[in-house]
């Protein structure tokens, strides 16, 4: 089946820390190949604005979630990437100059919207799966949630091109601020 972003979503946060909990078993049980896992809250105040209130490294590395794709993903959410890719001001993508590329690089973080809705928490999981049963009786049947799966490479790419479009847009708003910052001279006359 290969490595997933695996994004499970709940009618309660209390149901989001006993998935976390029990992933952590079925990674222990080798029944899946955990890598991280976050358990995240999308703050319900229009926001989107995401934050993590558990995290594992599973690997043994004992990264941070500063340093994990999951803590990546997340920081998408509170850069000013966020604000043209129209979560807050849609309409500052028409003014960029490649409206496809923003339209592109939407995709991954608005299945994270999509997936876990304002003020609910969730559980993203970086796994890899050789059977999707276990995870699916966890989920569907002992929980009642939804699963989300997306491919790992696709949300690495993403991810890359959100943050390099996040570099092309931050240069760009610093020349046009350069370049209609009223001078010195002006200011003293």
């Amino acid at each position: 089946m290969g490595k997933r972003v695996i994004i499970l979503n709940f009618d309660v946060a209390s149901k989001a820390y006993q998935a976390f909990s029990e992933i952590k078993k079925l990674h222990t049980g080798r029944q899946l190949k955990g890598e991280q896992m976050a358990v995240v809250t999308h703050d319900n105040d229009g926001t989107h604005k995401f934050k993590i209130d558990d995290f594992i490294d599973l690997t043994g590395a004992n990264n941070s979630s500063k340093d994990s794709l999951i803590g990546m993903i997340i920081g998408v959410f509170v850069s000013p990437i966020a604000m043209l890719l129209g979560w807050f001001a849609g309409s500052m993508i028409g003014g960029y100059k490649d409206v496809k590329e923003v339209t592109d690089a939407n995709s991954v973080f608005q299945q994270v919207i999509n997936s876990i809705h304002e003020g609910e928490t969730g559980v993203i999981l970086i796994a890899e799966e050789t059977d999707n049963r276990p995870l699916n009786q966890l989920i569907f049947s002992d929980l009642g949630a939804q699963i989300t799966r997306l491919d790992y490479e696709t949300v690495e790419d993403e991810l890359k091109e959100a943050q390099k479009l996040e570099k092309e847009v931050k240069k760009q708003a610093q020349d046009t601020w350069k370049e209609h910052k009223p001078s010195k001279e002006i200011e003293n006359k």
